[in-house]
């Protein structure tokens, strides 16, 4: 493996033998070298392959601006939490050691940040919420000023974020709210009191995440009108197509996307499950 540039003394990019190319961090890997030389095994702390297109030396200039120490923490965190699957995502690394070092510097000065939709978060996320407090725990760990229970909330939409893209949280926050206001819209437009920790619930918001990543990536189902399947859909659930409808519109008006009829119907009959 042969360095091709040097961002600083800490982080390089190289190619590997496959010709792949891999960030690299590590105390004085990158010091007094230049491109074309071999890489020291020794000195690699951590490897990052690059995923979703994201260019490489992008992220690795990203990576290059941030403390080692806190790369090097958020990084091992996430290995001891079990997520060692995004440790190596750089991505998700540069975006969370970010979070992590403003957290960390309010900690130390004795300050706490009230996070919005920490019930949404909790109970609409539960598995990557309780990896959030997973994480802060393992943080804590390490750290001098520990973090408040609160940054699980953060911590968990980062992780939701790193389902569908990398960046920040803006989406994130867009989605959790409209996720929670779709309940809101069901419940009262059938009379219902959902709960957040029953399957059906914990179905139809797994489709919704789904839903948020195709509009994110302008790749909704067919944009065919009326569909045999939706047709369908909507003969046996009249009432929960008008709901979905009303869903549709809200997707509009929040995320200036309007849903496709193959989209509505399928968010119809998840409508349907819901309420059954």
């Amino acid at each position: 493996m042969n360095i091709l540039r040097v961002f600083n003394n800490n982080v390089v990019l190289a190619r590997e033998d496959d010709g792949s190319e891999v960030i690299l961090t590590g105390w004085g890997l990158g010091y007094q070298t230049r491109p074309g030389d071999p890489i020291d095994p020794a000195k690699v702390a951590r490897t990052f392959r690059p995923v979703d297109d994201n260019d490489p030396d992008r992220m690795a200039a990203q990576l290059a601006g941030l403390s080692p120490e806190h790369v090097q923490l958020v990084g091992q965190a996430l290995v001891d939490a079990g997520l060692a699957r995004l440790a190596a995502n750089p991505a998700v690394v540069v975006a969370m050691t970010d979070h992590v070092a403003s957290a960390l510097a309010r900690a130390a000065a004795g300050q706490t940040l009230e996070y919005p939709l920490l019930a949404e978060v909790s109970h609409l996320y539960p598995q990557e919420y309780a990896q959030g407090q997973a994480l802060v725990e393992q943080i804590n760990g390490q750290v001098e000023s520990p973090l408040p229970a609160s940054e699980a909330v953060g911590l968990t939409l980062h992780l939701v974020n790193a389902g569908f893209t990398a960046g920040d949280l803006a989406y994130s926050y867009t989605m959790t709210g409209l996720i929670q206001q779709f309940l809101d819209v069901i419940g009262e437009q059938f009379d219902l009191e959902l709960d957040t920790g029953s399957v059906n619930v914990g179905r139809f918001v797994t489709h919704l995440r789904y839903l948020f990543v195709r509009i994110h990536q302008r790749q909704q189902l067919s944009d065919q009108r009326h569909s045999a399947v939706g047709t369908a859909i909507r003969d046996n659930y009249p009432e929960a197509a008008r709901c979905a409808d009303r869903l549709g519109s809200l997707v509009e008006l929040r995320l200036g996307a309007a849903l496709t009829e193959d989209e509505l119907s399928y968010l119809a009959l998840h409508v349907a499950r819901v309420t059954s």
